[in-house]
């Protein structure tokens, strides 16, 4: 079950933020920014603070400038956890909100963009959202995946992976610990046909890919690190 970590330093929402727009996409509202006309698209996946989190709309804007089409959906269905809300603790809200559904409402995204003439889609998930991209991986709806700081995500999880895929860990995670992601990494090895990159980040601690505080220098140099780790996988595995 999710812990502290899963929760700390939340974002100030902002429905306004980032250069992308908003509009609905296989039955959900998304933030979309990006070329209109390109053939590659790239799917992000938040964690339980949704799609409205400025430092994720700032990275989608990022993903979209080396040319993805790029598509953050809300996945949470505009109720994305309120930590202030003493009588919804984490536990109950993920009640409301198991990936296991995140998973059925992607699909409908994946062909909404297949209609529109994607032809490659790859997907990041953070925490929450990584357990959605690897079951994503394990039927092949995607032709890459990036799981960052992964919550709930197995051994077996990664043994049913279908498609190349990249694992970014932090030092300090009580969700995917080092140990853990090192055993992620010994499964892939274990494939050779699957393609791998697994790296874990000294001195930062669970989310900070996009719950980083930005007066803390070396957890905003890691997370921009991880961001161009990430980018690297999206463009050798889609261009």
């Amino acid at each position: 079950m999710a812990g502290k970590q899963c929760c700390e330093n939340p974002p100030t929402l902002d429905s306004s933020s980032g250069v992308g727009h908003v509009k609905e996409l296989g039955g959900l509202n998304c933030y979309i920014t990006g070329p209109a006309d390109s053939k590659l698209s790239v799917i992000l996946i938040a964690d339980v603070y949704g799609y409205e989190a400025p430092n994720l709309r700032k990275l989608a804007d990022k993903v979209a400038e080396a040319g993805f089409y790029t598509v953050v959906p809300d996945f949470l269905r505009g109720d994305p956890f309120v930590p202030e809300n003493a009588d919804r603790a984490i536990f109950v809200w993920f009640k409301d909100h198991g990936t296991d559904q995140g998973f059925e409402d992607a699909k409908p995204v994946i062909e909404a963009l297949k209609s529109n003439g994607i032809t490659k889609i790859a997907a990041a998930g953070f925490c929450w959202g990584a357990k959605v991209v690897v079951e994503l991986a394990k039927y092949a709806y995607i032709q890459a995946g990036v799981l960052l700081h992964p919550s709930f995500v197995t051994v077996e999880d990664i043994q049913g992976v279908k498609v190349p895929l990249s694992i970014l860990g932090a030092e300090t995670d009580h969700m995917s610990p080092p140990e853990l992601v090192k055993q992620f990494e010994t499964t892939l090895n274990a494939k050779p046909e699957i393609n791998c990159f697994v790296k874990i980040f000294p001195g930062v601690t669970h989310g900070w890919t996009v719950r980083y505080k930005e007066d803390d220098e070396h957890s905003v140099k890691s997370a921009v690190e991880a961001h161009s780790d990430m980018l690297d996988w999206f463009t050798k595995h889609l261009k």
